[in-house]
């Protein structure tokens, strides 16, 4: 059994598609980040950066519980755990490379993107354009790669295609504004409607459903998500 701590946002999206595609066992977790339930120390035992999404697997190596925390992370587990969507073996070293490029450049560039849009005081426009252009960027070089190719690696879907559908899936709010967020990149929209269309796909956007996430932006809120900008509390 797998234990998959969760909130509606990109980075568990992933975790929750690949949980459906390989038909894995689990039992979901809400933290509410809005509330700063990943800030308790119950839930720092399990990652201790305090960011969803988590797991602890109850037969994890040798039998042993085992937490692993970061959506990368996660994929690479579970998918090596099943035996699936891991491309053939000789496509390994592109795996790796798209991983990480979407872990360390298109999820944290499309994040700060909508921070600096959404959420931060207005007048930092410096910080929007980098943002968001940076966010284009790696928009731009996934439509490139994808020139003539269905998925991301090799022949087959695999865990590098969900984890590009996790944020792909906020362009809207990374590209605020535009009337077809996905338009200029259409190796990249193709993508990401190819992986929207399956059936894994809307069951992964039912988890959590039934959980009342707070949704109020109000200063409990802010500290919850952003504590770097306060003060350390005495």
């Amino acid at each position: 059994m797998i234990r998959f701590y969760f909130h509606p946002t990109p980075n568990p999206a992933k975790v929750a598609l690949l949980l459906e595609e390989a038909q894995l066992p689990y039992e979901l977790v809400p933290v509410d980040t809005s509330k700063g339930e990943q800030h308790l120390p119950a839930f720092r035992a399990i990652n201790p950066n305090g960011k969803v999404p988590a797991i602890v697997d109850t037969q994890g190596p040798n039998g042993n519980q085992a937490r692993v925390f970061d959506s990368t992370a996660i994929l690479l587990y579970l998918a090596e755990k099943t035996g699936k969507f891991l491309g053939a073996p000789q496509d390994r070293p592109e795996l790796l490379s798209w991983l990480l490029f979407l872990a360390s450049g298109l999820g944290p560039f499309s994040g700060q993107a909508v921070h600096f849009q959404f959420a931060a005081p207005e007048g930092l426009d410096y910080a929007v354009n980098r943002y968001r252009r940076e966010a284009e960027r790696h928009y731009q070089v996934l439509d490139a790669h994808l020139e003539g190719r269905t998925y991301l690696v090799g022949d087959t879907y695999t865990i590098a295609d969900m984890s590009a559908w996790g944020w792909l899936d906020r362009a809207s709010r990374v590209r605020k504004g535009a009337e077809d967020p996905l338009g200029p990149y259409p190796n990249l929209k193709r993508l990401f409607e190819t992986v929207e269309a399956r059936p894994a796909a809307a069951r992964a956007r039912e988890v959590g459903k039934n959980h009342e996430f707070k949704k109020v932006n109000d200063e409990e809120t802010k500290r919850a998500l952003f504590p770097s900008n306060y003060p350390p509390a005495a």
